[in-house]
């Protein structure tokens, strides 16, 4: 059995009836570490294109039956988005710019240095890797529960969470979510909604700032059947308080779910909150970790952010380069999962962000985080394979093993 290819070297699917052509650009290649798979038709090399081809195509356009163009044709079919590289001779340079438009990655003239060739099949590598984590992204948002769907990051904290929220879900009585300020506290309900009996009913969400009485009877009524969110709850008028306490004390009213940013206790304290009202609240909670106790998933939740701002600004993603993930790391994020999500959507725009500068931290603490976010990112992409990840980042074994102890973790936890 052979192992698996590191995440770098992709294959390079080489198509060239010539034996002699098709055998220098294989050594070529190889030389630069791209594992390569040699074809000498369209027919030998139609099985290796597929949509789960994780590679991409290098052909000739002059074969014998089935040429370039047909190669290509087939290819857009498969993926639309697997790059095809053509090899021209002199007079072929038309029908390569025609091909161009049908979709090809590029092209090449014969016979082209190998510098130009490696530089055209890392670009080509690039893109289809970053297809690839695109449409991995949008099919983990499209498959599981909502827990799974909307709650990201590969940290034990993370997976805490998606376990609460699923089992507070179930219970039918009122819940808190809480946490520090920007961690999600709305999406966090929302996702307890679609995860309990009441998903198919309305999600009423609203602040209690100001709420008046009338209000929060018309919100009660217009999220019948489902879930009323009431966020910042510390802060409804205390009228208004002691109508959902009387709410409280009936069957007849839909889940509540509250959420709040702040400490209770001291609102409590402060005569702000309802003594009645925070004991009934304290009974059932989800706590939101903040990014900066699961720095883990710092890169993760950038991926994903910055998947839906491409797709909601109708662009390509750029490229998230390790360079881009050592400066969000860099970072100690106080302003949580919404700070990380505006600087995704300027990243998408390509507007200048958090992830390009340096953060008050001191040099030995910005080191520790980048390189705990390294080690994490490397496990994440080898499925917790540390041998694998240890080649990766060019590291001993056991150089490996220290650092993961140093900074607990647990290469399990990536599988």
């Amino acid at each position: 059995m052979t192992s698996p290819l590191p995440e770098a070297a992709t294959p390079v699917l080489v198509v060239d009836d010539d034996p002699v052509v098709r055998e220098a650009l294989t050594q070529t290649l190889e030389l630069e570490d791209f594992p390569v798979i040699a074809a000498g038709s369209f027919v030998e090399a139609k099985d290796h294109i597929t949509a789960q081809f994780t590679g991409v195509i290098l052909s000739d356009m002059r074969m014998p039956g089935r040429d370039g163009f047909h190669l290509l044709t087939f290819a857009k079919e498969a993926d639309a988005e697997l790059p095809v590289i053509l090899l021209t001779g002199e007079g072929d340079i038309p029908m390569a710019v025609k091909a161009m438009t049908q979709g090809a990655f590029g092209f090449l003239e014969k016979p082209c240095a190998p510098t130009e060739l490696v530089a055209v099949i890392n670009r080509a590598q690039k893109a289809r890797a970053m297809a690839l984590e695109n449409r991995r992204l949008k099919a983990q948002l499209e498959t599981g529960d909502a827990a799974a769907r909307w709650i990201f990051g590969v940290s034990d904290q993370s997976e805490t969470l998606r376990r609460r929220v699923r089992s507070v879900a179930r219970i039918p009585a009122e819940v808190l979510v809480s946490g520090p300020p920007g961690a999600g506290i709305s999406k966090v309900a929302e996702v307890v909604h679609l995860c309990s009996p009441f998903s198919k009913g309305p999600f009423g969400k609203h602040t209690t700032i100001d709420m008046d009485v009338a209000r929060f009877e018309q919100a009660v009524e217009d999220a019948a059947g489902g879930s009323l969110f009431l966020d910042e709850i510390q802060a409804m008028p205390m009228q208004t308080q002691f109508a959902l306490l009387s709410l409280l004390e009936t069957e007849d009213h839909p889940r509540l779910i509250f959420g709040s940013a702040a400490d209770l206790s001291e609102a409590v304290q402060e005569a702000r909150l309802h003594a009645d009202l925070f004991y009934r609240l304290d009974a059932l909670q989800v706590r939101i970790p903040a990014l900066s106790e699961r720095p883990e998933d710092i890169p993760v939740m950038f991926r994903q952010y910055v998947a839906q701002a491409a797709e909601q600004a109708g662009v390509t993603a750029p490229e998230v380069t390790p360079e881009v993930i050592s400066g969000l790391m860099a970072q100690d994020w106080p302003g949580n999962a919404r700070a990380l999500m505006s600087v995704a959507m300027r990243f998408v725009l390509g507007l200048p962000g958090e992830e390009t500068q340096s953060a008050s931290l001191g040099l030995a603490e910005q080191m520790a985080q980048v390189e705990r976010s390294l080690l994490a990112e490397a496990l994440r992409k080898h499925q917790g394979r540390a041998a694998a990840a240890a080649e990766t980042l060019k590291l001993p074994r056991k150089t490996m093993y220290d650092k993961l102890a140093k900074y607990g973790l647990k290469p399990d936890t990536f599988r």
